[in-house]
């Protein structure tokens, strides 16, 4: 029940009707922002909503070590606890963690068939079968797409849905269907694509591609103290 309540009460569902349901098994999502902004962040709420259903999440880091990324998992879910009154907190916390598996790479080592080397040995051996995976640290450059099309093969045939962050730098314009110039030549091949802009105090959270966008303007933000995502109205009853 704990879990059922803390789904319902997730804002992410403003982006769509269940925030990993937006887009189908073997489509791809960007979270687009520019360092420091809360794309890690963001992503380990994706994946911390995911796992509170019982679905498996691999968590790919191609820029911290495991134990940076547990943090920030432990730290955004404790945020939520606090925020819902949590009070079996770390019974709640043990049963995620058998959906949740890390796994690091340096960047220069990471392709598609390295990954693919891994993935099947954990699932050829029944250890872990994810359902949805999060690459944090991949470089948006020129030569990425090729990479970006091989892992669509392999999201569409293990059927997981795959969350990316983009970082995006401040001088860039947006292409002229308002994506990012990250996105301009790989746009095609992705579902969903978020950004996260500060605007004075407050990360405001438009949805540039894929969702469902009920109204004009951000329906969502991101509290700067917590890092954790809110709907437009309770930041304005907040005020």
């Amino acid at each position: 029940m704990l879990k059922t309540d803390l789904i319902l009460r997730n804002p992410l569902r403003l982006i769509g009707s269940e925030s990993e349901d937006v887009f189908p098994p073997g489509g791809f999502g960007a979270v687009l922002a520019r360092a420091g902004v809360g794309k890690t962040a963001f992503l380990v709420q994706i994946s911390l909503n995911s796992l509170l259903k019982s679905n498996n999440v691999l968590h790919i880091s191609l820029n911290d070590p495991i134990q940076k990324v547990n943090l920030w998992y432990q730290e955004v879910f404790r945020h939520i606890a606090n925020q819902y009154n949590v009070k079996q907190v770390e019974e709640l916390w043990d049963s995620l963690l058998p959906h949740r598996f890390i796994m690091t790479f340096k960047v220069d080592d990471f392709s598609v068939p390295r990954l693919q080397e891994r993935l099947t040995d954990l699932t050829e051996q029944q250890i872990f079968n994810p359902q949805m995976l999060i690459v944090d640290g991949l470089p948006f450059d020129a030569s990425v797409r090729a990479s970006l099309l091989d892992l669509k093969t392999l999201a569409q045939k293990y059927a997981f849905q795959v969350w990316f962050t983009v970082r995006t730098h401040r001088h860039e314009e947006p292409d002229m269907d308002g994506l990012p110039a990250q996105l301009k030549e790989v746009g095609d091949i992705f579902e969903m694509a978020i950004q996260l802009q500060p605007k004075g105090e407050e990360i405001h959270i438009t949805v540039l591609k894929g969702g469902n966008i009920r109204t004009q303007g951000p329906l969502l933000l991101i509290d700067p103290a917590t890092m954790l995502i809110k709907n437009q109205d309770s930041a304005a009853t907040a005020h």
